[in-house]
């Protein structure tokens, strides 16, 4: 398989992945209930942590050199942290 191939598949994943994540949670804003809410952030936040797996591909392939991967990489890494609270702060308010 050729190296543009490669690349053309991994670009790919991580252009799925990435809008995905934008999708739910504009999804979830209007979320019929709070259970709602949190199952479709939940999964934002499973495409966030599957986004930042094909960015570390695309890094470790040599398709990302490190300043362009640690650029993105603050980025994703501040997502996950976003949606990894916002998802404890509802399941805990969902259990009062």
């Amino acid at each position: 398989m050729c190296e543009k191939h490669k690349e053309y598949i991994l670009s790919k994943q991580i252009l799925r992945s990435g809008t995905a994540i934008g999708a739910l949670v504009r999804e979830a804003e209007h979320a019929q209930s709070k259970a709602d809410f949190l199952n479709k952030m939940n999964i934002a936040l499973k495409e966030a942590n599957e986004t930042e797996y094909w960015l570390s591909l695309l890094k470790d392939s040599d398709f990302l050199s490190e300043k362009e991967y640690n650029s993105i990489y603050e980025n994703i890494d501040e997502l996950l942290r976003l949606l990894v609270s916002i998802v404890k702060t509802t399941k805990t308010r969902l259990n009062k």
